[in-house]
C-alpha cells in the first residue's frame, strides 16, 4: 500500500476506508490505481542473464541447454533467437526457437546477441 501523496509527495498518507489521505494537501486516491499508473508508466523491464535489458525484437542466445517437455532432446546453449516478443509473467520472452517452434523462455536462460 503506498503511503506516499502522488500529489505533492508527502510521506505521510494515511488510511482511510477504502481510500489514502494525505494530511498536508488534502488528497484522496485509491493506493491500487496509483500503484497501476506507475507500472504503466515503467513499462516492461526485462533483463537477459548479464543483467542487459531486452526489448522487443532483439535477438538473443541461450545460455545453457533446456529440456523440452515431449522433445526428444533439449534445446542446446548456443542457439540463437531472432525477433523475441517480451510479454508479462514467469516465462517473460516469447519466440520461435529454430528446430522448435513457438516457445516461451524465462530470460534468465538468455543473453542479449550481439
Amino acid at each position: 500500500m503506498s503511503t506516499i501523496c502522488p500529489n505533492c509527495n508527502s510521506p505521510y498518507g494515511y488510511p482511510t476506508d477504502v481510500l489514502m489521505m494525505c494530511p498536508e494537501c488534502g488528497h484522496e486516491w485509491h493506493p491500487e490505481e496509483v500503484k497501476n499508473e506507475a507500472t504503466a508508466e515503467e513499462g516492461l523491464k526485462v533483463i537477459d542473464a548479464n543483467g542487459n535489458p531486452l526489448t522487443d525484437g532483439d535477438s538473443v542466445v541461450i545460455v545453457k541447454d533446456l529440456p523440452v517437455k515431449g522433445a526428444p532432446k533439449p534445446i542446446k546453449a548456443g542457439t540463437k533467437v531472432k525477433g523475441i516478443r517480451l510479454v508479462d509473467g514467469d516465462h517473460n520472452i516469447d519466440c520461435k526457437v529454430p528446430g522448435f517452434g513457438v516457445m516461451a523462455l524465462k530470460s534468465e536462460f538468455v543473453k542479449k546477441a550481439q
